[in-house]
C-alpha cells in the first residue's frame, strides 16, 4: 500500500477488512490440511500445522498494524478518524457469516494501535447485553432417522459411510455393531427405552493430534444427548475407537485442558451453537477457543465477565491455596475463573525473570496440552471499579505488582494478566476430601506427570500446589514458570557421597549444571500423608528413576507421537490398538 498520511476512513476500513479476510482464508486452508494428515498418518505434520495456525493471527495483525501506522502517519492516533473507520468497517462486514470474528480482529487492531485501556465503545465493537448463539439448525448438519424395521447398526453404518476418507475402514460391520450395542444400553439407562426420534451429525470432522471425531446428538422430543464417535487410523486402516454418549464425556473431549480442534466451519456461530446444545455448561468462550478461534473466545470471555460483574456484587479476593512466588492469583467467588498477575520481583530461590515467564506461557500455548495443562488467555489494560476489590487483595497487588497494577480515578487498571478456569488446588483437595477421592487424585497426579513427559513437557516444579483438580476429578498442571521441554533436561542419578560429612552438608558434593535433574529427589516435593505416599510409590515409583525420563526423551527425540485419549481407556473397543 502506498504511504498516504491522508488515508481515508473507508480505505483504512478496507485495509483492515482485507487483512482479516486474508487471515481467515489462511486459517481455513491450514485447517483443511487436517483431513490429509489423518489419512496419511502424518502426525508430526499435524503438530506443525497446529503451531502454524496458532501463529497466524499475530503475524497478520502485526503486518496490518505496521502498514496502517505507515499509511496514516500523524493521523494514526486520531480518535475522530477511528470513529469513522469503525462505521465504514461495520458496513463492510455486516453480511459476513463470521461477523463476530471480524469484529474481534478489528478490536485487536485498534487496541494495538491506540493502546486502549478498558473499553471504548466509540472505537471498538462492544456488546455487553443479552447474547445467544444459533441452535445449530443449519446446513452444517446431516440428519438421520431410523425405521421401525431397521437395525440401529444399519443407521450407524450409514453415518460412517457419509464420512469417507482416502483410507479404508477396517471393520465396518463390527464397528457399527459395537456402537449400536453401547447406544442401546445407554439409551435404556437414561430414557428407559432405546427409541429416539433422530440423530443429527455435524458434517465437518473434528481433528486433533492423531484422532478424528464425528460429533452429533441423539434427539427424543425435547431431550438430547451427545453422540461422539472417535476414529483411530492404525497402520492397517481406520477403526471406530469407542462411542461417547454423556455430557461429562463430551465435556472432557472439548476440555479447556486440551489443544484446539481443526474443524471446518464457514459459520462458526452455528457450530458453537450446536456444541452448546450438547455442552450446556460450557461457556461460548470455551467453545470458540476449542475450535481454534481463541482470540474471539477471549473476547467472549471478557464480555461474559463484564456481564457477570453487572449482575453481582461480590468482590475480587485472593484465591485459595498456597501463594506462589511468581504470580499473585485472585478470583471472584461467584465466577468460575482465576486471574494471575506476574509479580514485580521473585523471591529466592527463584531465578526466573518476567520475560522467561511470558515465554513459558507462550510455549504452553503452542504445546500439545494432552488434557493436563490449563488453557490460559492473556489480557492487557483491563479496567475495573475499585469497589469490586477486597482491601486485602488491593494491598497485595499494589505491594507485589505495582509495575502492573495501578489505581486511577477510582478504577483499578491492570496492565497485564492471565485468566484460567478455576480449579480445586490439589494441596487443599488432598486435605479436604475423603481418602478415596484423595487416593484417586494422587494416582492421577502421577499419570498427569507421565502424560506431560510423553508429550515432551517437564513441569519443572512438581509441588502439588501447582496442580489442580477439575470437576471431573482430573488432575492438571497450571503453574508454568519452571516448565521446559523434556528433551532440554539432563536426568541424572544422584552420585554417592564420599563421606558422612558430605551428606550433612547443605551444599552438593558434586557438580550440578543448570539443566541437571535428579528424579530420586522428587520425593521431597510430595506433601502426602503416609498412606497416600505409599499409593504414589506403588503406582508411579518409576517417576523417581532417571531411566523413566531418559526413555521418554529418546522417544520424543525420535519423533514418536504417543497416543492420548480424551476418554477412559476402558471404553475403547480395542484397548491395545495403537495408531
Amino acid at each position: 500500500m502506498t504511504i498516504n498520511p491522508q488515508l481515508s476512513a473507508s480505505k483504512t476500513a478496507e485495509v483492515i477488512h482485507n487483512a482479516f479476510d486474508e487471515y481467515h482464508v489462511q486459517f481455513k486452508a491450514i485447517t483443511r490440511r487436517a483431513r490429509d494428515r489423518f489419512e496419511k498418518r502424518e502426525w508430526r505434520h499435524w503438530q506443525a500445522d497446529a503451531v502454524e495456525r496458532l501463529d497466524l493471527y499475530e503475524q497478520v495483525l502485526q503486518d496490518t498494524v505496521v502498514e496502517l501506522r505507515l499509511a496514516l502517519g500523524p493521523k494514526t492516533l486520531d480518535k475522530e478518524l477511528w470513529h469513522a473507520i469503525k462505521h465504514e468497517y461495520a458496513v463492510l462486514i455486516s453480511r459476513r457469516t463470521d461477523v463476530e470474528l471480524a469484529e474481534t480482529f478489528y478490536n485487536s487492531v485498534t487496541r494495538r494501535i491506540l493502546v486502549t485501556v478498558g473499553v471504548e465503545p466509540e472505537l471498538e465493537f462492544v456488546w455487553f447485553g443479552v447474547t445467544t448463539v444459533p441452535t445449530g439448525n443449519s446446513s452444517i448438519l446431516r440428519r438421520y432417522s431410523i425405521a421401525d424395521d431397521q437395525p440401529l447398526a444399519s443407521t450407524i453404518e450409514t453415518i460412517r459411510h457419509d464420512y469417507a476418507f482416502d483410507a479404508k475402514y477396517v471393520d465396518r460391520g463390527g464397528d457399527a455393531a459395537s456402537v449400536a450395542a453401547v447406544m442401546q444400553e445407554v439409551l435404556r439407562t437414561i430414557w428407559d427405552t432405546p427409541d429416539f426420534d433422530q440423530i443429527e451429525m455435524v458434517k465437518s470432522v473434528f481433528y486433533r493430534n492423531k484422532g478424528a471425531y464425528l460429533v452429533g446428538r441423539i434427539m427424543k422430543r425435547n431431550r438430547l444427548i451427545p453422540l461422539i464417535i472417535p476414529l483411530i487410523h492404525a497402520p492397517e486402516g481406520i477403526y471406530v475407537d469407542t462411542v461417547l454418549l454423556t455430557e461429562d464425556e463430551a465435556s472432557t473431549v472439548f476440555s479447556f485442558t486440551r489443544s484446539y480442534f481443526h474443524v471446518e466451519a464457514d459459520t462458526p456461530g452455528d457450530l458453537v451453537g450446536f456444541l452448546n446444545s450438547i455442552l450446556p455448561l460450557k461457556p461460548a468462550a470455551e467453545l470458540y477457543i476449542a475450535i481454534g478461534y481463541n482470540k474471539h473466545g477471549k473476547t467472549e470471555r471478557y464480555r461474559a465477565l463484564y456481564r457477570h460483574l453487572g449482575n453481582s456484587n461480590d468482590r475480587f479476593e485472593i484465591a485459595r491455596g498456597a501463594k506462589g512466588m511468581v504470580m499473585t492469583v485472585f478470583t471472584l467467588p461467584s465466577y468460575d475463573m482465576v486471574f494471575k498477575v506476574i509479580k514485580d520481583h521473585f523471591a529466592p530461590p527463584k531465578t526466573t525473570t518476567r520475560s522467561q515467564v511470558l515465554d513459558r506461557y507462550r510455549l504452553v500455548f503452542k504445546l500439545d496440552r494432552v488434557g493436563r495443562m490449563v488453557d490460559a488467555q492473556e489480557f492487557e489494560y483491563l479496567r475495573f471499579d475499585r469497589e469490586r476489590f477486597s482491601q486485602d487483595l488491593l494491598d497485595e497487588l499494589l505491594s507485589v505488582a505495582a509495575e502492573t497494577v495501578r489505581i486511577e480515578d477510582n478504577k483499578v487498571i491492570i496492565k497485564h494478566l492471565y485468566t484460567e478456569r478455576r480449579l480445586y488446588p490439589m494441596d487443599l483437595y488432598i486435605k479436604e476430601m475423603g481418602f478415596k477421592a484423595a487416593e484417586a487424585a494422587v494416582v492421577d497426579y502421577g499419570q498427569a506427570i507421565r502424560d506431560l513427559a510423553a508429550a515432551n513437557v517437564f513441569p519443572g516444579d512438581l509441588f502439588i500446589k501447582n496442580f489442580g483438580v477439575t470437576r471431573h476429578g482430573r488432575v492438571v498442571f497450571y503453574d508454568y514458570d519452571e516448565l521446559c521441554l523434556l528433551t532440554d533436561c539432563n536426568f541424572r542419578t544422584m552420585p554417592e557421597s564420599a563421606s558422612y560429612e558430605d551428606e550433612l552438608s547443605d551444599q552438593p558434593w558434586f557438580s550440578v549444571s543448570e539443566n541437571d535433574i535428579f528424579p530420586e529427589e522428587f520425593r521431597r516435593f510430595l506433601w502426602f500423608p503416609a498412606p497416600l505416599r505409599r499409593v504414589m510409590e506403588e503406582t508411579h515409583g518409576g517417576l523417581f528413576t532417571p531411566e523413566f525420563w531418559q526413555e521418554l526423551q529418546e522417544r520424543n527425540r525420535a519423533g514418536e507421537v504417543l497416543d492420548f485419549f480424551p476418554y477412559d481407556k476402558q471404553k475403547r473397543f480395542r484397548p491395545d490398538l495403537v495408531s
